[in-house]
Protein backbone atom coordinates (compact mmCIF):
# COMPACT_ATOMS: atom_id res chain seq x y z
CA UNK A 1 0.00 0.00 0.00
CA UNK A 2 1.25 3.28 -1.46
CA UNK A 3 2.04 6.10 1.80
CA UNK A 4 -0.34 8.85 1.17
CA UNK A 5 0.17 12.19 0.81
CA UNK A 6 -0.82 14.48 3.59
CA UNK A 7 -2.42 17.65 2.56
CA UNK A 8 -3.11 20.06 5.48
CA UNK A 9 -5.66 22.90 4.85
CA UNK A 10 -4.59 26.46 6.03
CA UNK A 11 -2.84 25.23 9.26
CA UNK A 12 -2.49 27.95 11.81
CA UNK A 13 0.73 27.02 13.98
CA UNK A 14 4.08 26.43 13.32
CA UNK A 15 4.71 23.94 15.66
CA UNK A 16 2.33 21.95 14.45
CA UNK A 17 4.56 21.45 10.92
CA UNK A 18 7.65 20.87 12.99
CA UNK A 19 5.40 18.22 15.13
CA UNK A 20 3.91 16.39 11.63
CA UNK A 21 7.35 16.35 10.06
CA UNK A 22 8.48 14.07 13.23
CA UNK A 23 5.59 12.31 13.15
CA UNK A 24 5.93 11.79 9.24
CA UNK A 25 9.73 10.41 10.28
CA UNK A 26 8.33 8.25 12.74
CA UNK A 27 5.94 5.81 10.21
CA UNK A 28 7.60 6.25 6.62
CA UNK A 29 5.69 9.19 5.64
CA UNK A 30 7.34 11.46 3.09
CA UNK A 31 4.72 13.52 0.82
CA UNK A 32 3.41 16.48 2.09
CA UNK A 33 1.46 19.45 1.03
CA UNK A 34 0.24 22.90 2.85
CA UNK A 35 -2.28 24.52 1.24
CA UNK A 36 -1.83 28.39 2.87
CA UNK A 37 -2.18 31.80 1.62
CA UNK A 38 0.69 32.75 3.45
CA UNK A 39 4.06 32.53 1.11
CA UNK A 40 6.15 32.99 4.58
CA UNK A 41 4.34 30.16 6.61
CA UNK A 42 7.11 27.78 6.16
CA UNK A 43 9.73 30.07 7.05
CA UNK A 44 8.90 30.72 11.08
CA UNK A 45 11.97 30.16 12.94
CA UNK A 46 10.20 28.16 15.61
CA UNK A 47 9.84 25.29 12.76
CA UNK A 48 12.53 23.12 14.11
CA UNK A 49 11.75 22.60 17.28
CA UNK A 50 9.97 19.99 17.64
CA UNK A 51 11.15 18.11 13.99
CA UNK A 52 13.11 16.19 15.64
CA UNK A 53 15.62 14.60 12.98
CA UNK A 54 13.00 15.77 10.37
CA UNK A 55 14.53 18.91 8.76
CA UNK A 56 15.08 16.83 5.46
CA UNK A 57 10.79 16.81 5.72
CA UNK A 58 10.36 20.40 6.66
CA UNK A 59 12.75 21.16 3.55
CA UNK A 60 10.81 19.37 0.97
CA UNK A 61 7.23 20.04 1.87
CA UNK A 62 5.11 22.72 -0.75
CA UNK A 63 3.31 25.21 -0.14
CA UNK A 64 0.56 26.20 -3.02
CA UNK A 65 -2.26 27.91 -2.98
CA UNK A 66 -5.42 26.15 -3.34
CA UNK A 67 -6.57 22.48 -2.55
CA UNK A 68 -7.21 21.86 -6.21
CA UNK A 69 -3.60 22.33 -6.73
CA UNK A 70 -2.17 19.65 -3.78
CA UNK A 71 -4.72 16.25 -4.86
CA UNK A 72 -4.68 17.03 -8.66
CA UNK A 73 -2.59 13.86 -9.06
CA UNK A 74 -4.40 12.14 -6.23
CA UNK A 75 -6.52 9.11 -7.27
CA UNK A 76 -7.97 8.80 -4.22
CA UNK A 77 -8.80 11.87 -1.62
CA UNK A 78 -9.84 11.31 2.05
CA UNK A 79 -10.77 14.10 4.24
CA UNK A 80 -10.71 13.73 7.99
CA UNK A 81 -13.61 15.22 9.79
CA UNK A 82 -16.31 15.26 12.16
CA UNK A 83 -18.68 16.25 10.65
CA UNK A 84 -21.71 14.22 9.99
CA UNK A 85 -22.58 14.60 6.10
CA UNK A 86 -25.86 12.87 5.10
CA UNK A 87 -25.11 9.96 3.03
CA UNK A 88 -21.85 10.00 3.19
CA UNK A 89 -19.91 7.21 5.68
CA UNK A 90 -16.81 8.10 7.55
CA UNK A 91 -14.41 5.55 8.37
CA UNK A 92 -12.08 5.38 11.33
CA UNK A 93 -8.41 5.65 10.94
CA UNK A 94 -8.22 0.91 10.86
CA UNK A 95 -11.22 1.09 8.53
CA UNK A 96 -9.38 3.55 6.36
CA UNK A 97 -6.26 1.44 6.33
CA UNK A 98 -7.93 -1.66 5.57
CA UNK A 99 -9.61 -0.25 2.70
CA UNK A 100 -6.45 1.72 1.77
CA UNK A 101 -4.59 -1.27 1.03
CA UNK A 102 -7.38 -2.94 -1.39
CA UNK A 103 -6.72 -0.07 -3.62
CA UNK A 104 -3.52 0.11 -4.56
CA UNK A 105 -3.66 3.50 -5.80
CA UNK A 106 -0.17 4.98 -7.37
CA UNK A 107 -1.21 8.02 -5.19
CA UNK A 108 -4.03 9.16 -2.25
CA UNK A 109 -4.01 11.93 -0.43
CA UNK A 110 -5.36 12.52 3.44
CA UNK A 111 -6.61 15.81 3.65
CA UNK A 112 -6.38 17.54 7.36
CA UNK A 113 -8.31 20.71 8.02
CA UNK A 114 -7.02 23.81 10.04
CA UNK A 115 -6.77 23.60 14.00
CA UNK A 116 -9.88 26.04 14.68
CA UNK A 117 -12.15 24.68 12.23
CA UNK A 118 -11.12 21.64 10.02
CA UNK A 119 -12.74 20.97 6.71
CA UNK A 120 -15.43 23.19 5.36
CA UNK A 121 -18.23 22.15 3.50
CA UNK A 122 -16.60 22.58 -0.10
CA UNK A 123 -13.42 21.22 1.43
CA UNK A 124 -15.83 18.10 2.52
CA UNK A 125 -17.39 18.35 -1.12
CA UNK A 126 -14.25 17.83 -2.91
CA UNK A 127 -13.34 14.45 -0.83
CA UNK A 128 -13.92 10.88 -2.37
CA UNK A 129 -14.34 9.70 1.09
CA UNK A 130 -14.20 10.75 4.79
CA UNK A 131 -12.97 9.68 7.90
CA UNK A 132 -12.85 10.49 11.81
CA UNK A 133 -10.87 9.82 14.59
CA UNK A 134 -14.03 8.21 17.25
CA UNK A 135 -12.78 10.14 20.87
CA UNK A 136 -14.48 11.46 23.78
CA UNK A 137 -17.60 13.52 23.93
CA UNK A 138 -16.28 15.84 26.71
CA UNK A 139 -13.12 16.47 23.76
CA UNK A 140 -14.09 15.54 20.33
CA UNK A 141 -11.08 17.36 18.45
CA UNK A 142 -7.55 16.62 18.73
CA UNK A 143 -4.41 18.48 18.01
CA UNK A 144 -3.86 18.36 14.42
CA UNK A 145 -0.23 16.68 14.95
CA UNK A 146 -1.97 14.28 17.46
CA UNK A 147 -4.57 13.19 14.51
CA UNK A 148 -1.89 13.23 11.95
CA UNK A 149 -0.18 10.45 14.38
CA UNK A 150 -3.21 8.47 14.72
CA UNK A 151 -3.54 7.80 11.18
CA UNK A 152 0.05 7.85 10.34
CA UNK A 153 0.62 4.77 12.82
CA UNK A 154 -2.37 2.79 11.42
CA UNK A 155 -1.45 3.07 8.25
CA UNK A 156 2.21 2.17 9.02
CA UNK A 157 0.92 -1.13 10.79
CA UNK A 158 -1.21 -2.33 7.42
CA UNK A 159 1.99 -1.45 5.25
CA UNK A 160 4.18 -3.63 7.64
CA UNK A 161 4.65 -7.17 6.14
CA UNK A 162 2.93 -9.59 8.91
CA UNK A 163 5.27 -11.70 10.61
CA UNK A 164 4.47 -14.33 12.44
CA UNK A 165 6.68 -14.75 15.51
CA UNK A 166 9.02 -18.28 15.02
CA UNK A 167 6.56 -20.94 16.87
CA UNK A 168 8.56 -22.37 20.38
CA UNK A 169 9.44 -26.13 20.34
CA UNK A 170 6.90 -27.94 22.22
CA UNK A 171 7.62 -30.73 24.95
CA UNK A 172 6.77 -33.71 23.06
CA UNK A 173 5.53 -36.86 24.56
CA UNK A 174 8.82 -38.43 25.30
CA UNK A 175 9.58 -35.54 27.59
CA UNK A 176 5.92 -35.17 29.31
CA UNK A 177 6.47 -38.85 30.18
CA UNK A 178 10.04 -38.19 32.11
CA UNK A 179 8.06 -34.92 33.56
CA UNK A 180 5.36 -36.93 35.03
CA UNK A 181 7.73 -40.15 36.03
CA UNK A 182 9.73 -36.87 37.62
CA UNK A 183 6.60 -35.40 39.21
CA UNK A 184 4.82 -38.53 40.55
CA UNK A 185 8.40 -39.98 42.29
CA UNK A 186 9.09 -36.49 44.23
CA UNK A 187 5.17 -36.08 45.33
CA UNK A 188 4.80 -39.97 46.45
CA UNK A 189 8.58 -39.15 48.66
CA UNK A 190 6.80 -36.15 50.12
CA UNK A 191 3.86 -38.14 51.26
CA UNK A 192 1.56 -35.94 49.16
CA UNK A 193 0.48 -39.30 46.93
CA UNK A 194 0.73 -43.03 47.84
CA UNK A 195 2.06 -44.99 45.10
CA UNK A 196 -1.39 -46.22 43.35
CA UNK A 197 -2.76 -42.59 43.55
CA UNK A 198 -2.07 -42.16 39.97
CA UNK A 199 -5.29 -40.08 38.74
CA UNK A 200 -3.80 -36.82 40.83
CA UNK A 201 -0.71 -37.30 39.26
CA UNK A 202 -2.73 -37.33 35.89
CA UNK A 203 -4.82 -34.50 36.99
CA UNK A 204 -1.54 -32.49 37.49
CA UNK A 205 -0.16 -33.44 34.29
CA UNK A 206 -3.05 -32.12 32.59
CA UNK A 207 -2.93 -28.61 33.69
CA UNK A 208 0.62 -28.39 32.29
CA UNK A 209 -0.08 -30.05 28.94
CA UNK A 210 -3.10 -27.41 28.45
CA UNK A 211 -0.39 -24.80 29.11
CA UNK A 212 1.40 -26.16 26.11
CA UNK A 213 4.92 -26.33 27.80
CA UNK A 214 7.87 -25.61 25.78
CA UNK A 215 10.62 -28.50 25.77
CA UNK A 216 12.37 -25.36 28.05
CA UNK A 217 9.89 -25.09 30.42
CA UNK A 218 9.54 -29.12 30.41
CA UNK A 219 13.45 -29.49 31.71
CA UNK A 220 12.95 -26.59 34.18
CA UNK A 221 9.77 -28.74 35.84
CA UNK A 222 12.03 -31.60 35.72
CA UNK A 223 15.16 -29.65 36.58
CA UNK A 224 13.63 -28.48 39.63
CA UNK A 225 11.75 -31.96 40.86
CA UNK A 226 14.96 -33.83 40.47
CA UNK A 227 16.41 -31.18 43.72
CA UNK A 228 13.76 -31.21 45.43
CA UNK A 229 13.68 -35.07 45.21
CA UNK A 230 16.94 -34.79 46.30
CA UNK A 231 16.29 -32.82 49.80
CA UNK A 232 13.59 -34.82 50.54
CA UNK A 233 13.85 -37.63 53.11
CA UNK A 234 13.96 -41.03 51.61
CA UNK A 235 10.85 -43.24 52.35
CA UNK A 236 13.11 -45.82 53.99
CA UNK A 237 13.65 -42.82 56.91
Amino acid sequence: MQAPRLVLLRPRNADNLGAIARVMKNFGVSDWVVVSPNPKLLEVPGLNRLAVKSGDLLESVRRVDTFEEAIADCAWVVGTTMRLVEGRRRMTPRDLATEAATRNDERWALVFGDERNGLGQDDVRQCHALSFIPSSEEQPSLNLAQAVGVYAYELAMTRRPATAPPSPAFADDAMVRVLRGSLEETLTAAKFLWHDDRHAVDDLVTTLQRARLTKREAGLWIAALKVIGKRLPSSAE
